[in-house]
């Protein structure tokens, strides 16, 4: 008989609520009316933040969330002829419901990576078709920080995986839906794996870290500024109450608390690592290097804790997925950790 499930949901992070100082943001920026479309003081102050917090002059856009961020960001990077180099499991290739082929018109090339990081050895096969009329033509690559597997990215994987695809010509794309967690792994700031490297446009998440919803687009190459405006508007990802969005991200920054809370979600990862690891008959099948943990449990076990306590099932045989976040408590960790152990003990 398994114990009381976790309060909170361990299926994903964008389960949690709303971290209270984005609440509060949001109620003081409801005080009277403001011109929409970004016109307003809050998403001035906005950019003003951002131009800070990459130490650099970038454009910030906000958008509903990161399929429409996403669409944004590489649209405006790349022609109908060109393609998008990515790995097989990228959220823009297999969780977006083929939004980026249908509004890009353009071909993903999608190599498949055991850790769901591009490397220059599998970039550099795929460039071989550089310049061959029959082929679509790679025009960009989109790098998930961090990836979808759990796993990050070093300054030095980046580096030379960016400095490969710019010396080919390409323009890089990067997806930050969980950017918080990768800057608080890496505990240095964040333009030293973006713009630094050569990153052209980040979606920056919000939404998984705390925020209700929304997510920027921040476009470091001016030469594509033009072009991610209009398609913003075009493409239904230019809200118009934008403060609202603005506001959340103004209290996220703010005393680092996008990062306190990333940091957080990722200690709770790791408890829940250290609580696992030695059970019998439970399978780790990634490093767990953010706020995901990916395991490998009978399958018994797994229909019978996901009655308990709702999570997805991922890409292998029997292997899970469990996402902590911000409001994940050590309690939370330690209720999935015994009942973990009674669906399988028996």
């Amino acid at each position: 008989m398994l114990t009381d499930p976790p309060k909170s949901s361990f299926a994903s992070d964008n389960t949690s609520g709303i971290v209270p100082e984005v609440l509060q943001a949001l109620i003081e920026a409801n005080d009277g009316p403001a011109i929409g479309y970004g016109e307003d003081p809050i998403t001035s102050e906005l950019r003003v933040a951002m131009n800070d917090l990459f130490d650099r002059e970038v454009t910030t856009l906000l958008a509903w969330g990161g399929t429409g961020a996403n669409i944004v960001g590489l649209q405006a990077m790349i022609n109908s002829w060109e393609a998008i180099i990515c790995t097989s499991s990228a959220h823009i290739n297999v969780d977006e419901c083929a939004a980026p082929e249908k509004f890009l018109g353009a071909k993903l090339i999608d190599i498949k990576s055991e850790d769901a990081k591009l490397s220059p050895v599998s970039l550099k096969k795929e460039l071989e078709i550089l310049g061959v009329v029959h082929h679509a033509q790679p025009g960009a690559i989109s790098v998930t920080q961090s990836t979808e597997y759990g796993t990050l990215y070093s300054v030095q994987e980046l580096k030379e995986v960016i400095a490969l695809a710019k010396e080919a010509g390409l323009r890089v794309h990067m997806d930050g839906a969980r950017i918080a967690n990768a800057a608080a792994a890496l505990q240095v700031p964040i333009a030293e794996f973006t713009c630094d490297l050569g990153v052209d446009i980040l979606s920056f998440g919000g939404t998984k870290n705390g925020m209700a919803y929304g997510e920027a687009i921040i476009v470091f190459n001016e030469e594509l500024v033009g072009a991610a405006e209009y398609i913003q508007k075009q493409s239904a990802q230019l809200p118009s109450k934008m403060r609202y969005i603005a506001a959340q991200f103004l209290a996220m920054l703010k005393n680092d608390l996008w990062l306190k809370h990333a940091a957080h979600a990722n200690e709770m990862a790791q408890l829940l690592v250290q609580g696992i690891s030695s059970i019998e008959n439970v399978e780790l099948t990634q490093e767990t290097q953010v706020n995901a943990v990916f395991a490998k449990l009978p399958k018994e076990s797994i229909e019978a804790l996901r009655e308990w306590s709702y999570f997805y099932d991922w890409e292998r045989e029997n292997e899970v997925r469990w996402m902590t976040s911000y409001s994940t408590t050590t309690e939370d960790v330690e209720r999935l950790i015994d009942g973990i152990k009674l669906s399988i003990s028996g």
